[in-house]
């Protein structure tokens, strides 16, 4: 058994618990009472002061004694350097390893926004390196899939248009097809608010009618058809 060096007033004990599969080493000292052990104990282990009973085993886990009187010390029970303190929870509720399984906590998710604005980060570092989804791709397969995207977007649909750091517009298809101004596919949508761009006309070159601003060219796969509502101002809300 190792003998406790007096001249420093502390003790080093492993501890186990009946409700986690792991053990600890921690350093406590001696002059703690097993009241105030207690309390530090339900950080470490998650188990409730009020339902919980110590034992002090030895090396081979064998019981030496029981820790009930909360008032009484470390030192005055004869706790020892590299004994273990077992953590007994009596709650019912409780089972073993409850506190491990990470399937329960739950977890937060930093929105795609946020986390786009952060310059060190490995999303930031593959789009600057043209990684992954980054990853420059070939012309003519970029034209075949916004080619083939088409296909599910025919004029006169109602559709809803999401692009980055803009809210969803709702509106109606106007113009399906490859422009002058761009290469590619581009879907003209009319919008049913003002948060377009333009009357449907892009350097002249006219694709369809609409008031100004309410016109919108977008990317196909910016746009999901079906069946969106016209978005309207209530009375309340009119001017």
């Amino acid at each position: 058994m190792a003998i406790i060096n007096e001249t420093s007033g502390y003790v080093n004990v492993f501890l186990s618990s009946n409700v986690s599969t792991f053990t600890s080493q921690k350093r406590f000292p001696l002059s703690t009472t097993i009241a105030e052990l207690k309390g530090k104990l339900e950080l470490i282990t998650g188990a409730n002061s009020s339902t919980m009973q110590l034992q002090l085993l030895d090396r081979q886990r064998k019981l030496i004694q029981s820790l009930d009187d909360d008032t009484t010390s470390l030192e005055a029970c004869h706790v020892h350097n590299d004994m273990i303190i077992h953590v007994i929870d009596s709650d019912p509720s409780k089972s073993l390893g409850e506190f491990e399984d990470l399937s329960k906590v739950e977890k937060y998710e930093m929105p795609e926004e946020e986390y786009a604005k952060r310059g060190e980060s490995l999303r930031a570092f593959k789009e600057k390196m043209k990684l992954g989804r980054f990853a420059e791709r070939d012309p003519e397969s970029k034209l075949k899939e916004e080619e083939e995207a088409t296909k599910a977007i025919s004029i006169g649909a109602r559709c809803e248009v999401t692009t980055p750091k803009a809210p969803p517009r709702r509106g109606v298809v106007m113009f399906v097809g490859k422009t002058h101004f761009k290469e590619g596919y581009w879907i003209g949508v009319k919008c049913d608010e003002p948060l377009g761009k333009n009357d449907g006309s892009v350097d002249g070159q006219r694709y369809f009618d609409c008031p100004p601003k309410y016109g919108l060219f977008v990317k196909p796969n910016s746009v999901k058809v079906g069946d969106y509502p016209e978005e309207t101002l209530s009375d309340d809300e009119e001017m």
